[in-house]
């Protein structure tokens, strides 16, 4: 099994599967496959985000999206791939009108401006069924953190659901993240970000 960043649009369709599988039921999921593809391969294209892949054999059996400037990543989507997200959003909103708040939302990610001090944010992260069980997850974690400066960056961020979701909130404080605070959403979400020290590095 190789991880290491990957530039390779052919993996796109691989993680999309990923992402289906591991976020049954979630926002992004529930837009669909063509909104996913767009924003992965945003993922690989813009110039400080990218993908972590875990390929085993030819295959994607794991992923880790990672950005040191959402709100910008969120920006050039807006600006590169706006007609591709329009069509596919507009499909959602057709199946559940409410969703417009979400995605309007989502597109307006706080600014970097507002940032006490940097850090990279780990988006999304996901192994395939069959190859769960076998520390992949932990191991694209580990290449993040690993290749994350920590002369540049303070801390990685994530956020996940507090409630109902107590196998992810585990993995994270199994690999060093540790609860910074919890809230909740406009929708009424209840959320935890997570941080992981990247001192611990030096």
């Amino acid at each position: 099994m190789k991880i290491g960043i990957t530039k390779n649009q052919t993996y796109v369709d691989a993680i999309v599967e990923i992402h289906m599988d591991a976020f049954t039921g979630f926002f992004l999921t529930f837009l669909g496959r063509g909104f996913l593809r767009t924003l992965y391969r945003g993922f690989m294209e813009h110039p400080k985000s990218g993908i972590i892949a875990a390929v085993e054999e030819g295959k994607v059996i794991g992923f880790c999206a990672y950005s040191e400037d959402l709100s910008g990543f969120y920006k050039y989507l807006i600006r590169r791939k706006l007609p591709e997200f329009a069509w596919y959003g507009l499909g959602a909103f057709v199946r559940k009108p409410n969703v417009l708040f979400r995605l309007l939302r989502a597109f307006t990610y706080p600014e970097k401006s507002e940032r006490k001090k940097a850090y990279m944010e780990l988006s999304s992260i996901g192994v395939s069924p069959e190859a769960e069980n076998r520390g992949v997850g932990s191991r694209l974690v580990q290449t993040l953190c690993r290749i994350t400066d920590a002369e540049r960056f303070a801390y990685i961020k994530l956020e996940t659901d507090r409630e109902g979701n107590e196998g992810a909130n585990h993995f994270y404080q199994k690999n060093g993240f540790v609860l910074y605070h919890s809230y909740e959403t406009p929708e009424g979400r209840k959320m935890n970000e997570y941080r992981y020290d990247l001192r611990k590095k030096r």
